[in-house]
């Protein structure tokens, strides 16, 4: 067995490999950083966002295309194109004696066979999904749970008996929408196999909801949270830093903590605000009408959030945008950037030492946002 297989893997995979140079299936643009590191498999459910008009996306990441459900005839033939494709990936480790395990040899010897493979984002996305286990799905793309009920249901029961070693399924969802779903609906999705919710929270002040046009509520944030964890849901709210500026700093970071309280999410995703041409957002900043705070008035503004913040869930500074500082020639982060984040209140204690570390250092060794993204200092 073993001469076999050093035999095969410094020749050519023996096997038809046309299949995997032909198969593709429909990718969104974003997936929440959890479902990368994780190695998920992206489906795309829906196209683009149902909403569209947040100003600090304005629906740019789409390319403001229009929102589309797709037909679950549609996303059953994507599922089916990734079962052909993990059948020929494993096709190949049985030629080269691996008993179906995927694993870098057969990476490598198919690879070797089509060199061009390595650039197939549809190949590279399963093969890498099946060498971590085949164990979490992502739905794209920003409002999954639109679906009407009974349609996302037949999907994810699609999904599990086509993939039974998948774990954990998760998905974006608007606040609002969940709100209208109802409690039945909502565990008959999980019990169907959706396991995480990801909502996009960004503020729990109801004059900042406005200004940025997120087209809902506190209370409707509140509401929607409350049942998602009702219903079975593990819960990810995003938190946006910054979000209204030096103006609206307090009241931002306050206002937040009370809903996020409420709800008592299992998880809090720090996420600062990122600016960029052509959103409404950043003509404000152009103009003058939004003022970004400087890195120590970030800082006090996660500080005034954490400080009032009591759940029992994890927070989370998973985004390469929070608190950056220099050290010599090196960057370096006040927080650790892993995806579990941590665990309030046990470790609250400890992301407020790591904010005072932040506050007590020179804010000219400090990164300004800013500079990360390349935006012009007014």
């Amino acid at each position: 067995m073993t001469n076999e297989r050093s035999s095969n893997h410094n020749g050519t995979v023996a096997v038809d490999i046309a299949k995997l140079r032909d198969c593709s299936f429909e990718v969104g643009p974003i997936r929440p950083p959890s479902e990368g590191g994780s190695h998920s498999l992206l489906i795309r459910a829906t196209r683009n966002c149902s909403w569209n008009r947040c100003k600090f996306c304005y629906g740019m990441i789409y390319n403001r295309e229009k929102f589309q459900l797709r037909s679950v005839d549609e996303i059953k033939s994507d599922i089916d194109t990734v079962k052909a494709m993990a059948d020929e990936i494993k096709a190949v480790s049985w030629k080269l004696g691996y008993g179906g395990v995927v694993n870098s040899e057969v990476g490598t010897a198919i690879v070797r066979s089509d060199p061009g493979l390595n650039s197939n984002h549809c190949f590279v996305m399963v093969f890498n999904w099946l060498y971590f286990g085949a164990k979490t799905v992502f739905l794209q793309d920003a409002n999954t749970l639109i679906m009407p009920t009974d349609q996302l249901v037949e999907v994810l029961k699609y999904l599990k008996s086509t993939f039974p070693t998948i774990e954990r399924i998760t998905s974006y969802a608007r606040a609002k929408t969940v709100a209208k779903k109802s409690l039945d609906e909502l565990k008959e999705l999980k019990q169907a196999g959706l396991s995480r919710i990801h909502i996009g929270l960004e503020t729990g002040d109801d004059e900042l909801l406005r200004y940025v046009d997120k087209g809902v509520t506190a209370a409707e944030h509140i509401e929607a949270g409350k049942k998602a964890i009702e219903a079975g849901f593990e819960l990810s709210e995003y938190v946006m830093t910054d979000l209204g500026g030096r103006g609206m700093s307090e009241q931002h970071a306050k206002n937040t903590a009370r809903v996020l309280n409420e709800i008592n999410p299992h998880f809090v995703r720090m996420r600062p605000v990122m600016l960029g041409p052509g959103l409404p957002l950043y003509q404000d900043y152009e103009n003058g009408t939004l003022v970004l705070s400087s890195p120590h008035e970030r800082l006090q503004e996660v500080k005034t959030l954490i400080e009032n913040l009591n759940i029992t869930g994890r927070v989370c500074f998973d985004h390469f945008l929070n608190a950056w500082y220099r050290d010599g020639n090196r960057r370096q982060t006040l927080f650790k950037q892993d995806y579990n984040g941590y665990k309030f209140p046990e470790e609250k204690e400890s992301v407020l030492a790591h904010i005072e570390e932040g506050l007590k250092a020179d804010e000219s060794t400090h990164i300004h946002v800013k500079e990360m993204l390349g935006m012009r200092h007014l």
